[in-house]
C-alpha cells in the first residue's frame, strides 16, 4: 500500500465501505465479473476457503459422516414432491431451459439446496434398519436468485457451503443429530474465534419443509445479524414425500426421520474478515491464515547476498512447521510491511544486518503491532506460542465486542432505538404459529432471530411488546442481512 490512509475508515460507522475496500485491496475477491451477484474468489481467499473446508469436513467425518457429490442440476419434478419446500425456494431458483440451440423437454434447477436431490436416491440406498443411520455431506456451491442488494461473501447469488443430510430409524436419533450439528458449529467457531448465539427460529421463519430450525447468528460491525450454520429437524416430511422407508427388526415398513445441516463457507469468511479486521486491513487467526509467517529482508548495500541467504535458511527451517513466505520484491520495507499487514499475516519477521550478526530475529505481531527480539534457536517455539496468543486475542476482542451488542428493551420505542446496534432481547407472546401475527407486525421495525438455545427461563409478569398479551418467551430482535 502506498499509504495507511487508504484504510482510515471507521469500521463500525462505515462498515460497508470498509468491507468492500478490504476485499479489493487485500485481493480477496474481484467484483468485475459481468453477472450481478457473482464474484471471483482470488488465491489469497481461496487458501482460506480450503482451510475452512478442511476443518469442517474433519469435524463431520469424525462423527461418522461420509462425503459425496451430487449433480448441480436438479429436475423440476423433484422440487414438486414437497410442497412447502418448493413454495419456499422456487422464487430463488435459476432454471436451465435450453441446451445448445435446443429447448429442453423439462427444465432443471441449479441447486439452491439439495434436499430434493439427495432424497430422490435415499429410497434406493435405504431398505433395511441395517442401512441406518445414513449420514452424508457434500462441499459445493449453491445458486439462489437473491433479489435484495448483493454484497460479496455476505449475500450472493452463488455461494460456497457444506450441506449434510442424514436419515435415522427414530425421532430420538434425529434430534440427537440436531444437537450434534450444534456441537460441530461450536467446535469450529471456537477454533476460528467467531462469536455467535444459537436460536430456535420462529415457526414462520423456519426452513421450508422442516419441523423446526436452529441457527447460529453473529453480528457484523454495523450491528446487523449474519446467519451462519443452521440445522433442521425434518421429521418425516421429506421421507413421506420421497417414500423413504426401511424394514425394521419387527419386519414392519417405517418412514425414516431426517435432518439437514448447512455450514456456510462464504459467510464464515465474511464474519472473520469483518470481526477481526482493523484500519490497516485483515487480521487473521493463526490457524486459518494462508501465510502464518512472512519474512521481510532488510537489505544493506554490500550485504544483500548474506542477508537474503540467511532469510532463506530461516524460511527453510520454519517451513517444517508453519506456512511461511518471503517478500523479495523491490518494494521498500515500509511498503512490504503495509502490504502484509493488509493481507493479515499474523507474524512478520524482519531480518537485516543486525539480525544476521546477532542471530536475534525481529518479530512483529499483526494483532497488537508489538515487536520483539527472538533468538534463532527459540524461534519455532516463540512463533507457536505467539500464534496461539494472536488467535486467542482476536477471539477475546470479538467476544467482548459481541457481548457489548446485546441489549434489552421494554417498549417498541426503546427497541427502535437499540436495534440499530445489535441484538435486543424482548418479551414476546410466542414463536409458534399463535405468535405469527406479532412476528409480521414487528417486521416493520426489524426481524425476530428467535428464542435462545439452550432455552432461557421465560419472562415473568411481562407483556408481549407487540400485542400486550402475557409474554411466554424471550426473543432476540435484530436487523439482518
Amino acid at each position: 500500500m502506498d499509504s495507511e490512509k487508504e484504510f482510515e475508515i471507521d469500521k463500525e460507522k462505515n462498515f460497508s465501505e470498509w468491507f468492500l475496500k478490504v476485499l479489493e485491496k487485500a485481493e480477496l475477491i474481484d467484483d468485475r465479473y459481468n453477472i450481478k451477484g457473482f464474484y471471483v474468489l482470488r488465491p489469497w481467499l481461496m487458501e482460506m476457503v480450503d482451510e475452512l473446508y478442511r476443518i469442517w469436513e474433519e469435524e463431520l467425518k469424525k462423527r461418522g459422516h461420509k462425503k459425496v457429490l451430487f449433480p448441480t442440476l436438479i429436475p423440476e419434478e423433484n422440487f414438486e414432491k414437497e410442497k412447502e419446500h418448493v413454495a419456499g425456494f422456487k422464487p430463488e431458483v435459476f432454471w436451465v431451459t435450453e441446451a445448445g440451440d435446443k429447448k429442453l423437454e423439462r427444465r432443471f434447477a441449479l441447486r439452491p439446496t439439495s434436499e430434493t436431490a439427495f432424497y430422490s436416491l435415499f429410497p434406493f440406498w435405504i431398505r433395511s434398519y441395517k442401512d441406518l443411520p445414513l449420514k452424508l455431506f457434500q462441499s459445493c456451491s449453491v445458486f439462489r436468485f437473491e433479489t435484495k442488494a448483493t454484497k460479496p461473501l455476505i449475500r450472493l447469488r452463488e455461494f460456497l457451503w457444506i450441506e449434510a443430510h442424514c436419515a435415522f430409524k427414530s425421532e430420538e436419533e434425529a434430534l440427537q443429530q440436531v444437537r450434534e450439528d450444534m456441537e460441530i458449529t461450536k467446535s469450529v467457531y471456537s477454533k476460528l474465534g467467531i462469536p455467535f448465539l444459537f436460536f430456535k427460529r420462529p415457526s414462520w421463519d423456519k426452513f421450508k419443509g422442516a419441523v423446526f430450525t436452529f441457527a447460529a447468528d453473529t453480528l457484523l460491525p454495523d450491528g446487523r445479524r449474519l446467519q451462519l450454520p443452521s440445522t433442521h429437524y425434518l421429521g418425516q416430511n421429506f421421507a413421506k414425500a420421497f417414500n423413504i422407508k426401511f424394514s425394521d427388526k419387527d419386519e414392519k415398513e417405517k418412514y425414516v426421520y431426517q435432518t439437514c445441516y448447512g455450514p456456510p463457507i462464504s459467510r464464515t469468511l465474511a464474519a472473520m474478515i469483518s470481526l477481526f479486521g482493523d484500519s490497516k486491513g485483515l487480521r487473521l487467526p493463526f490457524e486459518i491464515a494462508p501465510l502464518q509467517v512472512i519474512i521481510i529482508p532488510i537489505l544493506k548495500k554490500g550485504k544483500e547476498e548474506e542477508i537474503i541467504g540467511f532469510c532463506k535458511e530461516v524460511k527453510e527451517r520454519l517451513e517444517r512447521r508453519f506456512r511461511v513466505g518471503m517478500d523479495e520484491s523491490e518494494k521498500s520495507a515500509g511498503e512490504k510491511f503495509n502490504l502484509w499487514e493488509l493481507k493479515g499475516v499474523p507474524i512478520r519477521l524482519e531480518i537485516g544486518e543486525k539480525e544476521l550478526e546477532t542471530k536475534e530475529i525481529t518479530l512483529a505481531r499483526r494483532d497488537t503491532k508489538e515487536r520483539t527480539k527472538v533468538r534463532l534457536e527459540e524461534l519455532e517455539g516463540e512463533i507457536e506460542r505467539i500464534g496461539k496468543e494472536i488467535s486467542e486475542n482476536l477471539k477475546k476482542e470479538a467476544e467482548e465486542w459481541f457481548k457489548s451488542r446485546i441489549f434489552e428493551a421494554e417498549s417498541l420505542e426503546e427497541l427502535k432505538e437499540k436495534v440499530r446496534q445489535g441484538f435486543v432481547r424482548i418479551p414476546f407472546c410466542s414463536i409458534e404459529e399463535d405468535g405469527r401475527e406479532c412476528g409480521e407486525k414487528i417486521k416493520e421495525i426489524c426481524d425476530i432471530a428467535g428464542s435462545l438455545y439452550p432455552e432461557e427461563e421465560g419472562p415473568k409478569g411481562k407483556k408481549c411488546l407487540v400485542c400486550g398479551k402475557e409474554a411466554k418467551v424471550w426473543v432476540y430482535a435484530c436487523r439482518s442481512y
